[in-house]
């Protein structure tokens, strides 16, 4: 066995690229790269978009449910049908002009038409009623659709950081390679020991896991997607989806436009609109009567009008408890809404301060904290080139080095994520 401080450098004079490269040289080369590779078309956020509404059942549901909303308002203003009345009067059923249409001056054919009015309290109440019902699907369209781009934008970024996790991967696999190509020449030339061949196939092993596992992550990111855009999901994604930098005076003023308080103010326009109908149901409603009445041909036809209208003379019992149970509603939805403003406060709170955390420890870790990983390594190679340590502790170097690398990615992630639900919050953001 070769003593191990005369060992020529373990890597034939090679340094690992992600050593040894800088940064301008990297973008120079992946430039190059660039022009080198064919263009191929990328989905943009503003097509996966499109396609998820195009291919949302619960977007298209709802969308449904506004247009029969909308298509009803007509219907609430309008008069009740008028009634159509036939009939017979004072029909002789015994005697000599029993049965007979015609023979007694008092027997009547009878032809009328009968319009039912509400007041016009009521049937303003009722129009007012049907628009604020438009209102609110309405309102749950739009929030519908914010929760369509929210899922989109976390999904598609999902699917990024997964890529990017398997870039770095990617590098350390084939600076393992190269390194296994390394040691097996010099194994064979007596400068290098076995063991160290060894724990180089024991990192490869180690990287197919982390492989696997990021092959997994990836097939539910694309599934993901593709549950929301289609078939389209297994394109390549351009950089292109908008992240807004969340300000926490802004978000807390537009608080009441959150998705899920907005629609209380079209519930209490609703609710007002039926209290004003059961108030209005102390007015009572009045109807009208035309009739038009045959007799036989030696008696004249006559005509009759008739009004008739409610008494309601029960308003302690009959209209009063309604308008009670009205006011009661309206009491219910404030304290609703309340309640769900103080929630969402609560999370809106509780998640900038998450993403305070998570800027602080990826600006940590993107500049010290890699910047001392990368260090270490590279003192670890240093040692293990001059014979004062083992390649155990060049590849734990660099396993850590990877971790912290994939970690920062992984903030990133979830910096993304936060911002991407913080940015999908009030209406005024919906397409």
């Amino acid at each position: 066995m070769s003593n191990p401080s005369r060992i020529s450098p373990p890597f034939g004079g090679y340094q690992p690229s992600f050593l040894t490269r800088s940064r301008p040289q990297a973008l120079a080369l992946a430039g190059l790269l660039a022009l080198c590779t064919p263009l191929a078309q990328a989905l943009t956020f503003t097509e996966a978009l499109a396609l998820t509404e195009q291919h949302s059942p619960a977007l298209q549901a709802q969308s449904a449910v506004v247009a029969g909303s909308q298509a009803a308002l007509p219907a609430a203003s309008t008069l009740p049908d008028p009634r159509l009345t036939l009939g017979v009067e004072n029909l002789p059923i015994s005697g000599a002009d029993r049965y007979s249409l015609t023979r007694d001056f008092m027997t009547m054919q009878r032809i009328g038409l009968m319009q039912e009015v509400p007041n016009s309290a009521k049937r303003e109440a009722r129009t007012l009623a049907a628009e604020a019902r438009t209102r609110r699907e309405q309102t749950a369209l739009a929030g519908a659709r914010l929760q369509l781009r929210q899922s989109l934008t976390r999904a598609w970024w999902a699917t990024r950081s997964v890529g990017q996790r398997m870039a770095v991967l990617d590098e350390m696999v084939t600076e393992n390679q190269r390194l296994q190509d390394t040691l097996l020449a010099r194994v064979s030339a007596g400068s290098a020991q076995a063991s160290d061949l060894l724990m180089a196939r024991q990192e490869a092993l180690a990287l197919a896991d982390r492989r696997d596992d990021l092959q997994r992550d990836e097939a539910k990111a694309r599934a993901a997607l593709q549950a929301l855009v289609g078939a389209r999901a297994a394109e390549a994604l351009a950089d292109d989806a908008p992240l807004a930098t969340p300000d926490a005076h802004t978000l807390h003023e537009q608080m009441p436009r959150h998705a899920d308080l907005a629609v209380f103010a079209a519930m209490r326009d609703m609710a007002q609109a039926e209290l004003r109908e059961a108030q209005a149901e102390s007015r009572g409603d009045w109807a009208w009567e035309v009739a038009y009445s045959k007799r036989g041909s030696q008696w004249g036809d006559m005509v009759s009008f008739q009004l008739s209208m409610d008494l309601p003379w029960q308003k302690k019992r009959r209209q009063e408890p309604m308008v009670d149970v009205k006011l009661r509603e309206l009491d219910r939805i404030e304290a609703e809404r309340l309640a769900t403003h103080r929630k969402h406060a609560q999370e809106l709170d509780e998640q900038l301060a998450e993403l305070q955390a998570l800027e602080r420890q990826h600006e940590r870790l993107s500049g010290a904290g890699l910047a001392l990983a990368r260090e270490r390594a590279q003192l670890a190679l240093s040692s293990y080139q001059s014979g004062r340590a083992d390649l155990g502790m060049v590849l734990a170097a660099r396993r850590d080095l990877l971790e912290l690398r994939l970690r920062a990615i992984d903030l990133q992630a979830q910096r993304v994520d936060l911002r991407a639900r913080l940015d999908n919050l009030s209406l005024d953001t919906a397409p």
